[in-house]
């Protein structure tokens, strides 16, 4: 089974990257073979609207794109993971979404593959849901296989999400941490790469 991260954080290798490398890293310990993508790392230009991929799944722009269609079409299951920009995914995650297109308009090519979104942000229930649901809808605009992990015991989160938020102190003001320290958000990420190679066992991936 092949499991392909896609990082749409604008700073490659830093929590958000964190925090999918850590449901990889899950993937991988259950026999799947991994990639973590840096979109920050690529030369991925914004759609044009020239409207070539109503006809095709195919773009007509020439960038890093191209490979990672290929790489799209060769996984099994596709995570993405994204901060929190502004109550949804980062602009560079939006971007890499709007070049999916060439995948949708004429036919669903990513059909049937398993997904699942994960998310950092500041503050608790401040806007990573936000991010999660466009990730969930754009699953679902490609008939993918949404994966939302549910480790055993209460239920502690909504999803995948990693905060900086440490608490308040006797004040009253934020504590901030790294996103990397939020052990629920990061236990919810292992449970992704889990859950995601179990489903695929069960259909034949």
């Amino acid at each position: 089974m092949k499991v392909l991260g896609i990082n749409g954080s604008h700073r490659p290798g830093k929590g958000t990257a964190a925090l999918l490398q850590a449901a990889l890293d899950a993937a991988a310990e259950a026999g799947a073979s991994t990639e973590l993508v840096e979109l920050a790392q690529l030369d991925i230009q914004f759609c044009i609207g020239c409207n070539a991929c109503l006809g095709r799944t195919s773009c007509t722009l020439s960038d890093d794109m191209n490979d990672l269609y290929e790489k799209m079409r060769d996984a099994d299951a596709i995570l993405l993971a994204s901060p929190d920009y502004f109550g949804t995914v980062s602009a560079r995650m939006k971007n890499f979404m709007d070049r999916t297109r060439p995948f949708h308009m004429v036919e669903n090519v990513l059909k049937g593959k398993l997904g699942g979104g994960l998310a950092t942000a500041g503050l608790n229930n401040c806007g990573a849901e936000g991010a999660l649901e466009l990730i969930d809808h754009w699953l679902a605009t490609h008939e993918m296989i949404a994966v939302h992990p549910r480790p055993k015991g209460p239920v502690l989160a909504p999803g995948a999400i990693a905060t900086g938020f440490a608490g308040l102190d006797d004040e009253g003001r934020p504590q901030w941490r790294s996103v990397k320290a939020d052990p629920i958000g990061f236990d919810l990420a292992r449970q992704m790469g889990l859950d995601i190679v179990e489903l695929g066992g069960r259909l034949g991936m």
